[in-house]
């Protein structure tokens, strides 16, 4: 209850507004937990240390899980060889965890850097509250994170309270 008062608080004002920062508690994550990654099929290119997973693809980091039509996977070169960089999800994009999920058309997770970055019809759902914008950026390591792009939202409110 204290987390969904202070969402409110943090969103209250700027609802319409370009842009607003919000609580992404549920959201962190270790980014140095082992990456699986399922899929129908998988494509690899060798020269550019990339992997196409294509399919009903999920992707699961601890309690963190994306799901996506087709996941790109880009992978360090050199002596990190092997080491998943970042992935770019697109179509049907999900993003769940155990207190939040959020929904969009694309996503870009930067794993070094804990960074998630999902656009276009962006809908982010915290209990009963749901935020919805065209720009969503997440910061997994500090649960930190910005919606931009005509931000919507509505608080649900109990009676009595």
């Amino acid at each position: 209850m204290l987390r969904l008062f202070a969402l409110c608080l943090c969103c209250a004002s700027p609802v319409l507004a370009q842009g607003t920062g919000i609580s992404l508690g549920g959201l962190t994550q270790d980014t140095s937990a082992p990456v699986e990654v399922v899929a129908n099929e998988l494509q690899v290119n060798q020269t550019d240390g990339q992997a196409t997973f294509i399919g009903d693809v999920l992707v699961t980091q601890g309690d963190m899980k994306l799901s996506a039509d087709r996941i790109l996977v880009d992978y360090a070169t050199g002596g990190a060889q092997g080491r998943i960089e970042k992935l770019t999800a697109n179509g049907s994009v999900t993003l769940i965890t155990p207190e939040e999920a959020a929904e969009s058309r694309a996503a870009t997770y930067v794993i070094d850097t804990g960074e998630v970055v999902m656009t276009g019809d962006v809908l982010l759902t915290q209990g009963d509250t749901a935020l919805a914008g065209e720009k969503l950026t997440i910061n997994l390591e500090t649960g930190t994170g910005q919606m931009s792009g005509r931000v919507r939202t509505v608080f649900q409110t109990k009676s009595g309270q």
